[in-house]
């Protein structure tokens, strides 16, 4: 029998029909197939007392040696025991990763809050499907995750959340069979997370007392907008003395609550009023990052909660009824400019909480508690919090932060005023 070298493959004419096949004489079990649309290589062995074939390659498409040296692997597969073809059968039945991605996400839904379910699939669907979408999920590399985090350069606070992202996506395939067991390339021991360098912008007293002067500003006489002169229409605008647009009741006083909270924005702007306890100053949250939990506030809180409008159910109201405010990009970035303060974020008003009472001398546990950093258990956990030292801390730290803002308290009247 002749060995199927390239000069012996390319002698051999194509059938008009039908085809035949031609045995290796050099590996056993190696044969080419030869139609009249073309050659291939391919394996014919038995396992079990079943017959298999595995088809190597189209002769073309590669070259006969290419070809003979990955039969040389199928063969000896095949003498360890093993079922090439098998084996090739479930890999085409496993999810791409693509695929394995639309699953994960669907199952997801179930334990991800909608925020962050959103993010994942943006950054699978930005940074890891358009180029490895069609690989199958339990063939990418670890070589293959590190090349998607080389790819995004000196992002590397992205480049982390797509390693979780990707790690959380493996755990799932690997859970539900689509993967080895173990299988995780994206793990923290195989692909190392970049370092990153966390940002903390704290406001200063004299920050505080501008943005508590920016704030009665504009919620008095308003704030200050400007054009572009270079415009054709700017002839027309009003003079610049007159160029002021007030700042709406419900934008203010969710800034001043996240500076006297210490919330997240997205536990103000989803504030409703049944969560409100005036007579005890707690926030019942049912929904926040870290879940169902119970906010200990002080009174200058509580005044800022007493003078906003009650319209729909949401203390801070969107412009539809019964629903909350979508965000504050536009008021906060009037106001932090008005201010001198670009460079601050809303979440910096976090930072800036925890900043006083840690300057008040209150110690890390509790402002952790304050910043709800630590799960409650129940809202019965609550019933006596009163007395408890949170609701002490509570109080020093918005009083602070409230002097700060240029706020005090009418003793006839609970409105807020400004000095």
């Amino acid at each position: 029998m002749p060995k199927l070298t390239k000069r012996f493959v390319d002698s051999v004419a194509a059938p008009e029909r039908g085809e035949k096949w031609i045995a290796d004489g050099e590996l056993r079990g190696l044969y080419l197939q030869v139609r009249p649309t073309g050659k291939s290589f391919v394996i014919k062995y038995k396992t079990r007392g079943t017959s298999r074939t595995v088809t190597i390659g189209r002769v073309g498409a590669r070259t006969p040696d290419e070809l003979r040296e990955e039969a040389r692997q199928v063969i000896a597969a095949v003498q360890r025991g093993e079922d090439p073809a098998k084996a090739r059968a479930a890999k085409r039945e496993a999810l791409s990763l693509a695929e394995a991605s639309k699953e994960y996400l669907k199952d997801a839904k179930r334990t991800l809050k909608p925020k962050s379910h959103a993010e994942y699939e943006r950054l699978l669907n930005s940074y890891v499907l358009p180029k490895f979408g069609k690989i199958g999920v339990a063939d990418l590399s670890t070589s293959d995750v590190a090349k998607i985090v080389r790819a995004l350069g000196d992002r590397k606070t992205t480049a982390n959340r797509v390693l979780a992202t990707l790690s959380a996506l493996f755990a799932w395939a690997a859970k539900h069979g689509h993967a080895p067991k173990g299988f995780n390339p994206a793990a923290g021991s195989e692909v190392a997370r970049n370092r990153e360098e966390g940002r903390e912008r704290f406001l200063s007293v004299a920050e505080l007392e501008k943005l508590g002067a920016v704030l009665a500003e504009g919620e008095t006489i308003g704030l200050p907008w400007g054009i572009d002169e270079t415009k054709a229409k700017a002839k027309n605008a009003p003079k610049p003395e007159n160029r002021r647009e007030k700042l709406d009741p419900f934008a203010a006083g969710a800034i001043r609550l996240l500076l006297l909270t210490g919330c997240r924005l997205g536990e103000i702007l989803n504030l409703q009023w049944s969560h409100v306890d005036f007579e005890r100053g707690i926030l019942f949250l049912a929904d926040s990052k870290t879940g169902k939990k119970a906010v200990a506030v002080g009174a200058p809180a509580l005044r800022v909660l007493e003078s906003l409008p009650r319209v729909g159910a949401y203390v801070i109201a969107g412009a539809k009824d019964d629903t909350p405010r979508a965000d504050l990009k536009r008021p906060w970035a009037r106001v932090r400019k008005a201010a001198g303060l670009e460079d601050v974020r809303i979440h910096d008003l976090r930072h800036s909480f925890a900043s006083a009472g840690a300057g008040a001398g209150l110690a890390l546990p509790i402002i952790g508690k304050l910043l709800g950093h630590s799960q409650s258990a129940t809202t019965q956990r609550y019933a006596h919090l009163a007395d408890d030292p949170l609701r002490k801390a509570a109080e020093l730290v918005s009083s602070t932060v409230a002097e700060r803002l240029g706020m005090r308290q009418d003793e006839k009247n609970s409105a807020i005023d400004i000095e």
